[in-house]
């Protein structure tokens, strides 16, 4: 009866992941997309020759014996990537009002710039990030946990968390921070989950922090060339990865209990597996892809007060100007007004979003110059992005095929007033733009089929995270779930949700899953300094530039 041992909805980080684990131990595996390319949230794509990845902007621990370079090398994928290490004297660029401050890589140096910056915080600086520490570095021993000793040990292991684990962030860094642009530039990386400090969980941002403790990288090859490694070795294992794929619903048989046996296309094929596993949202996944007459009650009640994370919008821009003499390098730009940050994102929404000339924050970053191979010498790309709240589009729910056009006239509004307000960091950019796209959250619901358009899958709030959160393991038998809404948002937080779903099927740990192996070396090289660049990069750089400047040598058709 059963075609595969495992159908799974979906190819994002969390897909591809327990993909991986699970056809290296003999199980077949078949991966349905409904977008024409694999990678969810992870994948790119070209607008006129230059490359976009809408969802991979930097990814953090990649050090030697840092948690997403140990998740690359042991998921054997290592030797397909190359990581472009961000400004480490600064990856994180905080504007805010007139202030320009830097985020250096690594907790001690960012604690000795801050404290030569706000002397009389000296004190403050140093427990906050203290907390930040041990609250991060706990929670990532729950995961490690295995065994009587170790769970009998856990009120002493994870006593900090403990601590802190009910607080908001704000009342954390209230706590020891007074000065105003201070506490801005210490909550900027709220951005990376979408709860701004007064709601979101501080053991959440912690881990969100941590994460980029070290400094931020970029994938040679933008997202793409993640979901390349990841997807090769699906295949080099007899796994099956098919887009144009798209699953209308989740075959569910049983009475009493309820059993997920395969899965039906829109186009009205059906296939059978043992297990089905779901990378898409929770809400997705039970309300339209399962059928609210398959849930219980608590699982129906647990659905219905749901909050998903905000949406976004992200304008791609490329240029024909110098970036570098702009002022900018490969750090991100964290653009934000001298108020209150809980007023920063998030706030418009339906016909709010376009009233005012300008957006009150951005998040601005050039592939071209995290990605030295990227850039053809003439063109910078831009992915500038702001939160919505995820209502803002809702009056255009509903539309298929070609769009309204009251969504294509908001739609150039929109840009046009991100374009006003890049200004503020790039003066002169709207003289220079070649080409020009928006994604909406209807863009969103389009490729990536989140609920709502959302960027983070559900809220990260204290209700819906860790022993709240829906869990890998569904109450129908044989279904499963990974993804941003089961373990943690992010490219790392995804994918190591698919090796824990995976862990839970085959009936292993996380650790046994992801066993070092000496034979794979992640590749790291400084984005801002090409001096030890080995001879094949230089050479990939040096024909990017050659190709791009013989065709614009080539002459117009007449």
């Amino acid at each position: 009866m059963y075609e595969f041992d495992n159908i799974i909805i979906g190819s994002g980080m969390g897909a591809l992941s327990a993909a991986i684990c699970l056809v290296r131990e003999g199980q077949t595996v078949l991966i349905l997309e409904q977008h024409n390319v694999l990678g969810g949230w992870c994948h790119s794509f070209r607008i006129g020759g230059q490359r976009f990845s809408p969802g991979v902007h930097y990814i953090g621990q990649l050090g030697e014996g840092q948690s997403t370079r140990m998740l690359y090398e042991g998921l054997g994928i290592a030797n397909e990537l190359t990581f472009f290490e961000m400004n480490p004297a600064a990856y994180e660029h905080c504007w805010i009002g007139e202030e320009r401050v830097d985020i250096p890589a690594n907790f001690d140096e960012l604690r000795k710039v801050l404290s030569e910056q706000f002397p009389k915080e000296k004190k403050g600086i140093d427990e906050y990030l203290t907390a930040v520490q041990n609250v991060s570095s706990q929670l990532d021993l729950i995961s490690e946990m295995n065994g009587f000793m170790d769970h009998l040990t856990i009120p002493w292991r994870t006593r900090h968390l403990g601590k802190y684990g009910l607080f908001s962030v704000k009342r954390v860094i209230d706590w020891h921070i007074k000065d105003p642009l201070l506490k801005k530039i210490l909550n900027i990386q709220w951005g990376n989950h979408g709860l701004p400090p007064g709601k979101a969980s501080f053991p959440y941002h912690a881990a969100v922090m941590a994460h980029y403790a070290k400094g931020g990288f970029y994938p040679m090859g933008g997202g793409a060339a993640i979901v390349k490694a990841m997807s090769n070795v699906i295949k080099k294992h007899g796994g099956q990865c098919r887009t144009g794929q798209k699953v209308k619903r989740i075959l569910v048989q049983g009475e009493k209990v309820k059993q997920a046996v395969g899965v039906e296309l829109e186009n009205g094929a059906t296939m059978y597996a043992k297990r089905i596993i779901s990378n898409a949202d929770p809400t997705t996944t039970y309300s339209r892809l399962v059928g609210e007459e398959n849930l219980s009650k608590p699982l129906l009640n647990q659905l219905k007060n749901t909050k998903y994370s905000c949406t976004s919008l992200i304008l791609f821009l490329t240029v024909d100007m110098d970036l570098r003499k702009a002022g900018l390098d490969s750090g991100n730009i964290w653009l934000v007004p001298d108020a209150e940050s809980e007023e920063t994102y998030g706030q418009h929404a339906g016909a709010d979003i376009a009233s005012e000339a300008e957006f009150p924050a951005l998040f601005i970053s050039s592939s071209t110059l995290k990605d030295p191979t990227s850039f053809d010498g003439i063109h910078h790309t831009l992915e500038v992005i702001t939160l919505i709240n995820n209502q803002a589009f809702s009056q255009f729910e509903g539309e298929t095929g070609a769009h309204s056009q009251a969504y294509l006239d908001l739609k150039e509004q929109l840009s046009m007033k991100m374009i006003r307000s890049l200004e503020k960091a790039l003066p002169g950019i709207t003289e220079c733009i070649v080409q020009k796209e928006m994604g909406t959250p209807l863009t969103n619901k389009h490729y990536i089929d989140s609920t709502k358009g959302c960027v983070y899958g559900t809220e990260k709030s204290f209700w819906q995270i860790g022993a709240f959160a829906f869990k890998a393991q569904s109450e129908i038998e044989n279904l499963y779930l990974c993804g941003a809404s089961i373990l943690a948002n992010g490219v790392a937080g995804a994918s190591y949700s698919g090796v824990q779903t995976a862990a839970r099927i085959l009936g292993s740990s996380q650790a046994e899953l992801l066993k070092p192996d000496p034979a794979q070396q992640l590749h790291v090289y400084p984005a801002e300094d090409p001096t030890h660049y080995p001879e094949w990069i230089k050479t990939k750089i040096n024909t990017r530039r050659k190709l791009k400047v013989k065709d614009t040598a080539r002459p117009n058709p007449a």
